[in-house]
């Protein structure tokens, strides 16, 4: 039977002598919560779980593409397709690319996340071809004209290694290099760091009809067994990030249950990222269906993710976002300290 440990996150003024950092980071906690696949959960202060398991929490991050892991990043969206659910087909040109790069630089963002295939639910498959048309010419007039890594959104070996030789410096899967096997091994090979996330099915079927035993756990056993896969063709746990894939072959009680939870994947010693952006989750749960009406609900939730601890946030909204992490921090330390 395995056990998980997940420290319960604080961000009180207040911090107790004998609390821990978790991460490394902004967020504190004195205690865990135990959990297991077939008994009641139950709490236990901190210091009484397995030294290794308490190490792989605490343990602070390492630099990832040169941001540092011991604040909040924000990841600006650049979609450069027809058919992204939000902006598809605003940002195609490369001209447009920078422009709009330039001003979520200036609005906040500390890396640029460019795609050229829809993942939304219901997407069809982009051949390499294609995505390498629409995203290595962008990354390539783009790198040069900005101070920040651009991570290239792709499930393709191919179009991944277009686009690290165009200037990106991380690869984002949604698959979690699942999708083509040679994808990890590029990786490993190029050193670049890299985002691994959980989704149940293709893009094209994932919303169908999603089941899990224990979502929580379901997603955490894949995102172990993905790092470890990528730890044993040479890529460093420390430079390997972790997405729980939120809204991803999930059901609204699945996304809310990984939400309510996620401080869990600090286990795995690797930063997490939360891409909760404009999501349908806040359609459902705040019944707005028009995707211009949910940036409260994302930064809602954005905030929720930095109480756990996140690292990365993933958003459309990068202004929005960065004066509502700046008033949180500054809410929770009584002192206006945030750049």
């Amino acid at each position: 039977m395995t056990t998980y440990y997940r420290a319960i996150p604080q961000s009180d003024a207040a911090r107790p002598e004998e609390a821990l950092s978790l991460a490394g980071g902004w967020s504190w906690f004195t205690h865990v919560e135990i959990l297991s696949r077939t008994e009641t959960p139950k709490i236990l202060p901190a210091r009484d779980i397995p030294a290794e398991a308490l190490q792989r929490i605490v343990s602070d991050r390492s630099e990832v593409a040169g941001l540092s892991m011991s604040k909040p990043q924000i990841m600006g969206i650049l979609n450069v397709t027809p058919d992204s659910f939000s902006d598809g087909g605003q940002f195609n040109a490369p001209d447009q690319a920078i422009a709009r790069t330039k001003a979520m630089i200036a609005e906040g963002a500390s890396i640029v996340d460019i795609g050229g295939e829809s993942t939304r639910p219901g997407s069809g498959y982009v051949e390499i071809n294609e995505e390498i048309a629409r995203t290595a010419p962008v990354i390539a007039a783009v790198a040069p004209e900005i101070d920040a890594p651009i991570s290239i959104d792709t499930r393709k070996a191919p179009v991944a290694a277009a686009a690290l030789d165009a200037g990106a410096a991380l690869i984002n899967d949604v698959s979690g290099f699942t999708f083509d096997a040679e994808l990890a091994p590029l990786a490993a090979k190029s050193s670049a760091p890299v985002c691994v996330m959980h989704a149940q099915g293709d893009p094209a079927t994932m919303q169908d009809d999603p089941a899990y035993d224990d979502v929580l756990l379901d997603v955490y056993d894949f995102l172990e067994a993905q790092v470890c896969q990528l730890e044993a063709l040479g890529l460093k746990r420390d430079q390997i990030v972790v997405d729980p894939g939120i809204g991803f072959g999930k059901t609204m009680d699945h996304n809310l249950a990984l939400m309510a939870r996620i401080s869990l994947f600090h286990s795995l010693g690797c930063p997490i990222l939360l891409g909760v952006s404009r999501k349908s989750l806040i359609a459902h749960v705040a019944g707005v269906s028009d995707v211009s009406e949910r940036l409260p609900g994302s930064l809602a939730l954005a905030l929720a993710g930095v109480q756990h601890g996140v690292q990365f946030l993933r958003v459309h909204d990068v202004a929005e976002t960065h004066q509502a992490l700046k008033l949180w921090f500054c809410s929770i330390s009584g002192v206006n300290n945030v750049a």
